[in-house]
């Protein structure tokens, strides 16, 4: 019996029994990322879920690249249609994103 590594959940794909989406593992794997690092980067999945989801990917992938470009598509929406933040917060994000990759003194 042939073990399903990626399950279909509200129309969006996911590493079956997690929480974990395919798209992330795909995004990682066209970046060139090798299935270890993948799987270090994913402290939940187990090397053999990474390749499952990669074979799922190979298996389907006309399907699975026409389902990511209707993710981005549905991201880009959204970023649309969000309210843009307030000045003051997104000035006070940027300072403290500013602070936290600026070295310290000892």
């Amino acid at each position: 019996m042939a073990k399903e590594y990626i399950e279909e959940r509200n129309g969006n794909y996911y590493v079956a029994s997690t929480r974990i989406s395919l798209d992330s593992i795909v995004h990682a794997f066209r970046r060139g990322e090798s299935p270890e690092t993948i799987s270090q980067n994913f402290e939940l999945l187990r090397l053999e879920e990474v390749y499952g989801a990669i074979a799922y990917y190979l298996a389907n992938q006309a399907e699975i690249d026409a389902y990511l470009i209707r993710q981005n598509e549905k991201w880009a929406e959204g970023r649309r249609n969000a309210e843009p933040l307030p000045a003051d917060l997104r000035e006070r994000l940027m300072r403290a994103g500013n602070e936290l990759h600026t070295p310290r003194a000892s």
